[in-house]
């Protein structure tokens, strides 16, 4: 079964950034995916339908993404349907809602893909002549849609371990990672993980593969230090899977004391886990979203950093991309040397570090979700 959002227009990035700017740094490209039946020129914002596929309507970042869709398309007169799986990592369900979307003669797909047997369908949906446009996540292969919105998830991931890295202040970092899944392979998952390393200063192995660093050396971040990662265990992203992930890595070793998180409600759990096991005096927990209560975690102290990503801006960028290839024939493309749109990212913290860039939770709380 699809389900079918209704969304209000919520406190957004203004679109007149967008609109009145003419997307700036869109270039114009082919006026279609498969380049045999370009979209007519002269159509209106009421003859363009755009579907908008979320991984799930169960948080708030999705939420967002639906609500900057939502109001993209009121602003625009765009025919919008808002689909969503039924849990993180459902395809089967997205998969119907692209078909539904080639059924409708929709013009384009917005979706952040819940895993890998997703890009059939989104091929089929190409080859149908609908846009296809990723947000989000990065796919791998990056020509599996037309253009990706997206965060720069390494560059995330690097920030949380910069500033993990100077907190650390010499001392030894016995690290526990809490990633996305185990039984699937997302760029999102690796890109955060691997970026998290990297700033601290721990040479990678494969950077599109998480868990095969060496599990103990030096990183370089910093003042320096030794380093140990216990482990990386999948959490789904929830609370529950980021408690029941850091309790499993805590019987390895009780001495725990920096928690990487794929998510907010991976790293809560995580700290919960560790409040529960009375071990958050000197604990570093940091994470990748920036969402109201992700802010909120950082000014409590639960949190001490997250990097914040923006999904409204990019469900408004992909609403507006796919309105103006339809009426104007002016396609979106990423600026030289990329390969998708980086939407932006900024760490949120109340404690900055050297030669780290941040906002403090003030700033972070006036664009959350």
């Amino acid at each position: 079964m699809i389900t079918t959002l209704s969304t209000p227009a919520a406190k957004r990035l203004r679109l007149a950034t967008a609109a009145t700017a003419g997307l700036a740094l869109f270039a114009l490209a082919g006026c279609s995916s498969s380049g045999d039946d370009a979209p007519s020129t002269s159509a209106s914002g009421d003859d363009v339908a755009v579907t908008l596929i979320i991984k799930t309507q169960g948080t708030s970042y999705f939420q967002e993404m639906a609500d900057g869709a939502t109001a993209a398309a009121d602003e625009l007169g765009v025919d919008l349907t808002v689909a969503a799986g039924k849990v993180d990592g459902d395809e089967d369900t997205q998969i119907q809602a692209i078909e539904n979307a080639i059924s409708r003669g929709d013009q384009g797909i917005l979706i952040t893909p819940n895993g890998p047997t997703v890009f059939d369908a989104i091929q089929k949906a190409r080859e149908a002549g609908l846009y296809v446009i990723a947000l989000d996540t990065v796919p791998d292969p990056v020509d599996s849609v037309d253009i990706t919105f997206a965060t720069d998830n390494f560059l995330a991931g690097q920030l949380v371990g910069q500033w993990t890295a100077e907190k650390l202040d010499g001392g030894d970092a016995v690290i526990a990672l809490l990633d996305l899944f185990d039984d699937k392979v997302l760029t999102v998952d690796y890109d955060r993980d691997q970026g998290f390393l990297d700033g601290l200063g721990i040479d990678l192995g494969d950077p599109a593969v998480n868990g095969d660093e060496a599990p103990t050396g030096t990183y370089t971040g910093g003042k320096g230090g030794e380093y140990t990662i216990v482990g990386n265990l999948a959490t789904q992203g929830t609370e529950e899977g980021g408690r029941t992930a850091t309790e499993t890595l805590l019987s390895e070793n009780p001495d725990i004391n920096v928690i990487y998180g794929i998510n907010e409600p991976a790293s809560y759990g995580g700290y919960q886990a560790m409040e529960a096991a009375g071990k958050t005096e000197g604990l570093i927990t940091v994470s990748i979203d920036g969402s109201c209560d992700g802010a909120q975690y950082v000014e409590d102290g639960i949190l001490q950093a997250t990097a914040q990503q923006y999904p409204l801006k990019m469900a408004e960028l992909g609403v507006q991309a796919i309105y103006d290839l339809v009426t104007t024939g002016t396609a979106p493309a990423p600026e030289d040397g990329e390969d998708f749109f980086n939407t932006g990212v900024q760490l949120i913290t109340n404690e900055p570090m050297p030669d780290v860039p941040s906002i403090d939770v003030a700033e972070g709380q006036e664009v959350c979700f």
